[in-house]
């Protein structure tokens, strides 16, 4: 299924406007994994200290790599340097960290708060070359939608 980027725009701005719902940032993965076929694997990394730690995900299974340094892999880079990084595909980037067999390319988009970088969106995808400036900025809205930053920052804290 694949939704246009306008109407699930909207309809993640309902989901996360829905304060009295402490799984907001897991019905928000739920919602990108179901309504984008190319969405493989969907993650929230947090920032603690110098690394990155894996929060809520989405996918067929977990990744071995919950805890990344900031700086190594895509992930780590995408933190270090605070800018979104889409690999079109994933074994001809010598950053990647394999976590699939399956996976072929990945979009990795900062969370930042003031900005500082609190933690990250990172999506894999099964298909070559599937992410463009279309979920560069979709995804980019999420992460700037400042009540998705503050359930992004409450994970850090444990608050949800």
């Amino acid at each position: 299924m694949f939704l246009n980027y306008k109407d699930a725009e909207n309809k993640l701005n309902e989901i996360i406007s829905n304060k009295e719902n402490s799984q907001v940032l897991n019905n928000v993965l739920e919602f990108l994994y179901k309504n984008f076929d190319k969405y493989s694997w969907i993650g929230i990394y947090i920032v603690s200290g110098d690394n990155l730690v894996l929060g809520p995900w989405k996918g067929k299974q977990a990744t071995e790599h919950i805890q990344i340094p900031i700086g190594s892999g895509v992930c780590g880079s995408a933190a270090k340097s605070g800018k979104t990084e889409i690999i079109p595909d994933v074994n001809k980037d010598g950053r990647y960290l394999s976590c699939f067999v399956s996976t072929r390319s990945e979009i990795v988009v900062p969370v930042k708060k003031k900005g500082d970088i609190i933690g990250e969106i990172d999506i894999d995808s099964d298909f070559p070359n599937a992410f463009d400036n279309n979920d560069v900025d979709f995804l980019e809205k999420i992460a700037n939608n400042e009540k998705f930053i503050d359930y992004v920052e409450n994970v850090e804290m444990n608050k949800i």
